[in-house]
């Protein structure tokens, strides 16, 4: 029997010579090798990587990924700033608090200032917002019977705003 032919037999009578890729029966590794070359049929070549056009699309994918994950991510990042605002003007209650305490229930004017109560703070220095901007203090407060009022400007350090630029106010419950 030739290598490039495969007879193919009905009840011990040869029937036709067939070329291996189209015989019915494959060959012993369990696979049919594609024609190639001159002896007809497509020629198939092994690939070895990606074309320009699929890595251009994986890429693209990746991109459009990241810029969902970003966006995501982002909006978290300023929520969790405004709870460490808040968490900061928690502590810095406290430590006007302890404050009053030692000056017979008396805190620190407006003109004096988060810096009048500074030994009371961590590492004697007065905290910033989580942005790094200096809270506002005002004392007596101006809002309602508050006997002092600490604010952050937000994201942005100005007055007003949404989001994450929204003052955040000691005297508003958080949403």
């Amino acid at each position: 029997m030739s290598k490039s032919r495969i007879l193919i037999e009905s009840r011990g009578a040869p029937l036709a010579a067939v070329p291996p890729w189209q015989s019915p029966m494959p060959p012993a590794s369990g696979r049919r090798e594609p024609p190639s070359g001159r002896h007809g049929g497509l020629v198939h070549r092994r690939r070895k990587g990606m074309s320009l056009v699929e890595i251009m699309i994986v890429i693209s994918i990746i991109g459009v990924l990241m810029t969902v994950i970003a966006v995501n991510v982002t909006g978290f990042l300023d929520d969790a700033n405004v709870a460490a605002s808040r968490i900061s003007m928690n502590n810095m209650d406290k430590a006007l608090i302890a404050y009053s305490a030692k000056h017979k229930g008396r805190y620190p004017s407006t003109a004096e200032g988060l810096d009048a109560a500074k030994k009371y703070f961590p590492n004697n220095e007065v905290p910033s917002d989580a942005w790094g901007n200096p809270f506002q203090y005002y004392s007596p407060g101006t809002h309602g019977d508050h006997e002092y009022e600490i604010v952050s400007l937000g994201k942005d350090g100005k007055e007003g705003g949404q989001d994450a630029d929204a003052d955040i106010q000691s005297w508003v419950a958080p949403e």
